[in-house]
């Protein structure tokens, strides 16, 4: 069963065969809609007909197209070119360069005759034009000497593709015995059709367009009156639902990412929450060390008591401690796990109730019908800072959140995200690379500290004093201050932070800071 119908020699010819009725025509308009996609129209016998053209991989084609296409606010050197050479050029001819999946339009110019050359091969397709001396003038896609032994760039020579014969009999010239052998991989009824010639144009939904009738195998087809219309009608349907998987996967994968992140960070604060559980435990061995320190014998790591209900009791302990060491050793513990377990479980609710937004969320992705309801959510995601939009290529880094670098995320009151580098590296790529203009910046006074970052989606008036305190007690908790009482922390906008040059990585500069008082040692 054939899954997918290709654009292949056979179409190319069926849509040359088409074209034929546009020669003597005018060139008029010229738009490129996308980097690899273009379009001009021929006025001919007072109508405008609108050749598409494209070199997209997997979406490689040409055909005449109803819609018209928008334009791109800044044109190409390729549609400049075009606009330069080709506007008020009469088409002298289309055609197909034997079997191969080369089409040629010829034009009279008033610079003399100029070919817009289009090579239809999957990833190597390109749209090419050139000059009366058979120069390349503008390359759609160039391609550089260190690429490929065959480079196309303005100013070499065109040549055709390797493998390819300069005396290839022409499509419609070719003997039957020639379309035989060139339809020899073709089923035999599409093959004996082909030969024949007997083209017409033909629609199956979600498999393609062909100018055979392919029912005959057991694909279901529609009769098209032109192939041009059967191919538009096929990769209007095709090209949307490709992308809508391709940018739907995407945003699956970007989601549960964050969600994994996200229950990595539940459980880290589940074993806090079970550590704060053990306060009483070190309080009591706190409280029996100072009743048997008289009994802790040197060098050893373990001190046997008897519980206030009469139990014995053995009580780990630090061999190059006293008793007395060991008690506040135990004090100390209880009193920072007590502080720390109100936090903890707030932040631990915080992200749960987050996370439970994220699953939302991602099952909406899941649904998502089209493009544009698809889109609507990407933007959710982008608001809400689950997803940080990608400008330029990606990486395999980007992979993991933050392209592998040490953020940490927290939840503070009123569901404000804040974001805190664990190390130099980390706070360098939060400040320069996550960070928008204004998003509030903290960071210790006067001494290292981990940069924190509150995400305020542009509202920087929103965010509470609530909120900054506790985005400046991560500052301090992540400083060296983290054990001293009233430490002073600077917040800013980020716009007014600046990193130095050739500064250590982490370094920068601000201004316009306000400034914070925290307790640390909490």
């Amino acid at each position: 069963m054939i899954k997918k119908i290709p654009f292949d020699s056979v179409v190319l010819a069926a849509v040359v065969d088409e074209l034929q009725e546009l020669v003597g025509g005018r060139v008029q308009q010229m738009v490129q809609p996308d980097p690899l996609v273009f379009c001009f129209s021929v006025y001919t016998k007072g109508v405008e007909a609108m050749l598409l053209c494209s070199a997209e991989a997997s979406w490689f084609r040409v055909h005449e197209t109803s819609r018209r296409p928008r334009n791109r606010p800044v044109p190409s050197g390729f549609l400049s070119a075009l606009r330069s050479r080709l506007d008020g050029a009469r088409l002298e001819s289309v055609t197909m360069h034997g079997c191969e999946r080369i089409i040629t339009f010829a034009f009279e110019t008033a610079q003399g005759p100029h070919r817009l050359i289009g090579e239809l091969m999957g990833k190597h397709s390109n749209w090419l034009l050139v000059g009366p001396d058979d120069r390349v003038i503008q390359p759609l896609k160039a391609v550089g000497r260190s690429k490929s032994m065959r480079p196309m760039i303005s100013g070499v020579t065109y040549t055709l593709p390797p493998n390819v014969s300069e005396e290839a009999v022409a499509w419609s010239e070719a003997s039957p015995s020639d379309l035989s052998q060139f339809a020899a991989d073709l089923p035999g009824p599409v093959m004996r059709k082909v030969v024949a010639r007997e083209f017409g144009a033909f629609f199956s939904p979600g498999i393609g367009a062909y100018p055979v009738d392919l029912s005959e195998l057991g694909i279901p087809t529609h009769s098209r009156s032109s192939i041009s219309t059967a191919l538009e009608q096929h990769f209007a349907l095709v090209i949307p639902a490709a992308q809508l998987d391709a940018e739907r996967k995407s945003l699956q994968g970007r989601l549960r990412r964050v969600i994994d992140a996200r229950d990595h960070a539940i459980r880290e604060l589940k074993d806090v929450e079970a550590q704060g559980g053990k306060a009483p435990t070190w309080q009591r061995y706190g409280e029996l060390l100072m009743a048997y320190h008289a009994h802790a014998k040197e060098g050893h790591d373990a001190l046997d008591a008897f519980d206030y209900d009469g139990q014995p009791v053995t009580i780990p302990v630090r061999p190059d401690l006293d008793g007395m060491q060991n008690a506040q050793r135990y004090f100390d513990r209880a009193k920072r796990a007590k502080s720390r377990l109100g936090l903890v479980r707030d932040q631990a609710e915080r992200l749960s109730n987050d996370r439970a937004q994220l699953a939302d969320l991602l099952a909406r992705v899941d649904a998502a019908g089209s493009l544009d309801a698809l889109r609507d959510l990407q933007r959710i995601a982008q608001e809400r800072r689950w997803v940080i939009q990608q400008l330029g290529s990606t990486s395999k880094k980007e992979d993991k959140p933050f392209e592998g670098n040490r953020i940490r995320e927290l939840i503070a009151p009123g569901g404000w995200t804040v974001l805190f580098g664990e190390n130099a590296e980390a706070n360098d790529y939060l400040t320069t690379r996550v960070a928008r203009s204004n998003d509030i910046w903290l960071h210790v006074r006067g001494d290292t500290s981990a940069h924190v970052v509150i995400l305020t989606r542009n509202n920087p008036e929103k965010v509470s004093r609530e909120v900054l305190l506790f985005a400046a007690q991560v500052a301090v908790d992540h400083s060296n201050q983290k054990h001293s009482k009233f430490v002073p922390v600077d917040y800013t906008l980020k716009k007014h932070v600046r990193k130095q040059r050739r500064g250590a990585v982490g370094s920068v500069f601000y201004t316009h800071e306000k400034t914070l008082h925290v307790d640390g040692g909490r």
